[in-house]
């Protein structure tokens, strides 16, 4: 009988040695108050009103580990969204997860891209319809190599820089969401498992990249991602 090889699994590096499996990629959306009003829309003004967190999906294929990003093809808006990564290292127990088994899961975070075609994106919203093609798209999710652990992660802060100017800049403690109110929520709605990456949500100055830009994302002191963004696949 004829047969089909799948593609391998997508593989992130781990400072130190190995590799992480990835499983799924999951991202927030409208984790900062300040992308949330930037993108036209309402951010809660006290922790009673956040309601749930918005949530999407990119393949895991769409992950990008040595910082080449081809400019997608169907868009002439491409934007940058820098955020915290949260790789987990162990599959969540039975039942909806509990706030203090969170941390538990963790293996640990890294810096990533949420790339995004904003032209379709908008389009979308503009109909009413899903907006999944302007995010789950091929090489959508550069991310830097993972950092096991670092329980002080709160207290950092993440930054993208394109051509040596600065675009985004935050302290990650300015989430409306904590990492473990997002696992928790996540685990409302899918079983979470080792080898799932989390983008944890961009603050403002999300903008255009053009194909020769460069970029460097960061975790103060912790990590970084040097890209490019090159012409369209031919």
């Amino acid at each position: 009988m004829p047969s089909v090889t799948a593609p391998a699994t997508p593989t992130v590096p781990v400072r130190g040695g190995g590799s992480f499996q990835v499983h799924r990629i999951y991202c927030v959306g409208r984790n900062f108050a300040d992308h949330a009003r930037e993108m036209g829309a309402s951010a809660p003004a006290s922790p009673a009103e956040r309601g749930r967190p918005v949530f999407f999906l990119k393949p895991a294929d769409a992950i990008v580990i040595d910082g080449v990003v081809p400019y997608p093809p169907a868009t002439a808006d491409l934007h940058h969204e820098v955020e915290l990564v949260v790789a987990l290292g162990r599959d969540a127990p039975p039942g909806e997860l509990r706030h203090d088994q969170a941390g538990a899961l963790i293996f640990g975070y890294a810096i990533g891209l949420d790339l995004t075609r904003r032209d379709l994106q908008a389009e979308a919203k503009s109909r009413g319809l899903p907006w999944d093609i302007a995010k789950a798209f091929d090489h959508s999710a550069p991310v830097s190599d993972i950092i096991p652990g670092d329980s002080d992660i709160a207290s950092r802060s993440i930054t993208l820089m394109v051509d040596g100017g600065r675009r985004q800049h935050a302290a990650l403690s300015d989430m409306i969401w904590s990492i473990a109110d997002v696992l928790v929520e996540l685990s409302r709605l899918y079983i979470l498992r080792a080898g799932d990456l989390v983008f944890m949500g961009t603050p403002a100055g999300v903008g255009p990249l053009q194909a020769g830009d460069t970029f460097t994302a960061s975790i103060d002191g912790m990590v970084e991602l040097h890209g490019r963004i090159t012409p369209p696949l031919a």
